[in-house]
């Protein structure tokens, strides 16, 4: 009896429901907590989710537009075994695909001693087709500069400096649709430490509006949201004219 009923079901109308919530069943579908990188577990951690591609045109053409636009992508992997690769991920990814981007992320630490040839912003990244993205996120593992522990493992005090800040300065000359730089960081990176005071110098420059993420809980609290703004800006010796920060 379950067999016959199978064979007599009929398929789902799923495109008669209202494009709303069909764009939400997608989000629910097809959205991942955390940034996408190239890693080795993506065959079986986002492979599949990318099956709905392949039921028909129209579903990969509506679909395709919330996978891209929902998840964050690392432009430099951080894994071991794509380190070092010359194709980062959006370099795998067609342009109409760069295009439904809207949110990048940018991981600072890794590799501060010799960062790889790959981490350089360029046109190969096809940065110039992401108009969408909106948000950028970097996280900040460890500040080379920020104590004389990294003497003789650092290649100056303040060369990863220099160069994170000409990284995101890099972004943000080829992705003018950039609005929001979101910040966050392992507990040991200070919040006045000379990288994030020439990231966010940086911010100020290009006019950006600086965002705090939750796992640092910077600048964040319930009680006295204003309080705590002025504190920070205090620590970070700006002005309440260097850089916006909500």
């Amino acid at each position: 009896m379950p067999s016959k009923m199978k064979a007599n079901a009929k398929p789902f109308p799923f495109f008669s429901l209202p494009s709303e919530l069909r764009i939400r069943i997608y989000e629910l579908v097809l959205s991942v907590p955390s940034p996408i990188d190239l890693t080795p577990t993506n065959y079986r951690e986002i492979a599949p989710l990318l099956g709905v591609f392949l039921v028909s045109r129209r579903m990969h053409a509506e679909a395709y537009h919330v996978f891209y636009g929902c998840n964050t992508f690392r432009l430099f992997p951080v894994n071991g075994r794509f380190f070092h690769t010359k194709k980062p991920l959006t370099v795998r990814l067609a342009p109409k695909y760069r295009a439904a981007l809207t949110s990048l992320d940018v991981r600072l630490g890794p590799g501060f001693t010799k960062p790889p040839r790959s981490w350089v912003v360029s046109a190969q990244l096809g940065l110039n087709d992401m108009v969408n993205v909106r948000l950028l996120k970097v996280f900040v593992e460890v500040d080379p500069a920020s104590s004389d522990i990294f003497e003789g493992f650092r290649v100056s005090k303040v060369f990863y400096t220099q160069f994170s800040r000409d990284l995101i300065k890099g972004v943000f000359e080829q992705v003018k649709s950039i609005e929001d730089v979101e910040f966050d960081a392992f507990e040991s990176v200070a919040p006045d430490c000379p990288l994030m005071q020439a990231l966010l110098e940086e911010c100020q420059a290009a006019g950006k509006k600086v965002l705090w993420g939750s796992q640092r809980g910077w600048f964040t609290t319930e009680s006295d949201p204003i309080l705590q703004l002025d504190q920070s800006m205090s620590l970070l010796h700006l002005g309440n004219e260097s850089v916006v920060v909500h």
